[in-house]
């Protein structure tokens, strides 16, 4: 939205010059140190605001400039302090920018000065304005216009562009894809220091989803893409649903870059066409790793992933771990794991995984080598609530203190994860909370049981300049139905070392 200030007849408004920078000529001279800035009866807060507009002070280069860019800043700031004046709802600034004492708006560009001894900024901010009416007629929902776009509130121009931008949104999350404005009248009365805001809308008509086209594809599947973005033909225009789009084709993996841009016209009689152009990521991707330490020896992994495997968004990886090597108090370990994963199967808010893995393990207390099998289905609900369930087979035979054991189980893993932090790798408000129940029925001798656990985090920041984030997290869990000595070793909870409960080592 643009917004145009027409001018009322007010006895001792002066115009404000606003000039776009031009080149300028001449022989280039050092610059000046230092700029002239004052701003006289303004607060803290507005100086601050101004200084930052400031194509003059936000160069970073003042002692390093060359007159010609200097004079180009000068003739830029009139236009960069008035918009930033704007925003504050002041609509009757005088703005002088002295450049070698003459006014840098009168200065013809040909006739530039080669060099700048001097700059001296003078800002008069004049009065503040309020809205004398402040209206945006039609609007979808009587809620969509903001609190501070009212009679008597300050008449920022942020908050005019805010007011029309959110009544907009209303209409298009109605469906009318192509709501615009369709007038505004847009007037300062420097006299009484108000602003008159009358803005009309066009929601335009209702429109549903058109076939999607893809661009970029080069060994994904035009049809795959389509089924991952989940955009129905004929289903209502959301900007909800166009955004969960690009989360899915983003989330699968298999794209570098994701962009839906909507058509600019519409397609007779009330269609909208949407364009998904991606840009895939590599084919193969590599990762390898080492690690050394006093008590658990030396670790080596590394994995190998192969994306877009069929040509439908499959993910194959292969990982491989050596861990343990010349431990003090455990043996050698090693794994090979094998999974594959397809986005949107069923449905494009579901993935299916399938993972096979093999893996010696010579622990503290026992040794055993393990076998697992298995499938599982992610459902993302919500961009907060994600479920998993599945339906795995264990086969493990080892030795520990009581003697030789086998453990022949199926398992029915189902998961939930809720989570709502503002930042996943900095949070500071905000829930993590993943719960889990995994019944399993053992075979011949093997006892049937149940695991459950649960891992809640909070975050919450207060103080002056929201400075502290106190964080909390509560850890729990319990196996129910079997012994200790019958439950399969990777379902037990082990005491010690800095993954849990510190004071001695794990599994002492």
């Amino acid at each position: 939205m643009v917004i145009l200030i027409r001018r009322l007849p007010a006895k001792s408004a002066l115009p404000v010059l606003t000039l776009a920078a031009v080149l300028a000529l001449g022989q280039a001279g050092r610059a000046l140190d230092k700029v002239d800035f004052q701003v006289p009866g303004a607060d803290k807060s507005t100086v601050a605001a101004l200084k930052n507009a400031s194509a003059l002070l936000t160069s970073g280069k003042i002692n390093k400039e060359d007159a010609q860019e200097l004079f180009t800043n000068a003739r830029a700031e009139y236009a960069r302090l008035l918009n930033a004046l704007y925003a504050l709802g002041y609509y009757g600034p005088v703005i002088h920018v002295w450049v070698n004492g003459r006014e840098a708006a009168e200065i013809a560009p040909l006739d530039a000065p080669g060099t700048i001894t001097s700059v001296r900024v003078t800002v008069d901010i004049g009065p503040q304005f309020h809205f004398a009416e402040a209206v945006i007629t039609p609007l979808a929902h009587a809620d969509d216009i903001p609190a501070d776009f009212q009679p008597g509130a300050l008449a920022a121009s942020g908050t005019i562009q805010t007011a029309v931008t959110t009544a907009v949104n209303g209409w298009r999350d109605e469906g009318h894809a192509k709501a615009d404005v369709a007038a505004q009248a847009i007037t300062a009365d420097h006299q009484g220091s108000t602003v008159s805001a009358l803005v009309t809308l066009d929601p335009g008509p209702v429109l549903s989803f058109g076939p999607l086209v893809v661009t970029g594809a080069q060994r994904m599947r035009a049809d795959r893409i389509r089924k991952i973005a989940g955009l129905t033909p004929g289903l209502r225009y959301s900007p909800e649903d166009l955004q969960r789009a690009a989360d899915r084709l983003r989330r699968s993996g298999v794209f570098s870059s994701v962009t839906l841009t909507e058509d600019a016209k519409i397609t007779l009689p009330a269609t909208l066409g949407i364009t998904a152009s991606v840009v895939e990521a590599p084919l193969h991707r590599y990762s390898f790793s080492a690690e050394l330490t006093s008590q658990d020896g030396a670790s080596v992994t590394g994995s190998w992933l192969h994306r877009n495997l069929f040509g439908g968004g499959e993910r194959l990886t292969i990982t491989g771990a050596v861990t343990n090597i010349d431990a003090i108090s455990s043996g050698l370990d090693y794994a090979l794991g094998v999974t594959l994963d397809r986005p949107a199967t069923p449905g494009a808010d579901t993935s299916l995984g399938l993972s096979a893995n093999i893996g010696h393990q010579d622990q503290t207390d026992f040794t055993a080598d393990n076998f697992d099998t298995g499938v599982t289905f992610r459902r993302w609900f919500n961009d907060r609530l994600t479920g998993t369930v599945g339906l795995s087979y264990l086969y493990s035979m080892g030795h520990d203190e009581s003697g030789d054991f086998i453990f022949n189980v199926l398992n029915l893993p189902v998961e939930a994860i809720w989570d709502n932090r503002d930042l996943v790798t900095d949070a500071t408000k905000g829930v993590y909370v993943d719960g889990g129940v995994t019944p399993y029925l053992g075979f011949g001798a093997s006892q049937s049981g149940g695991q459950i656990t649960v891992d809640a985090r909070g975050y919450k920041t207060f103080g002056t300049g929201d400075r502290l984030t106190l964080a909390g997290r509560l850890q729990g869990g319990a196996v129910l139905g079997s012994s200790a000595l019958g439950t399969p070793r990777d379902y037990l909870f082990y005491s010690g070392g800095g993954g849990t409960v510190r004071g001695q080592p794990y599994q002492s």
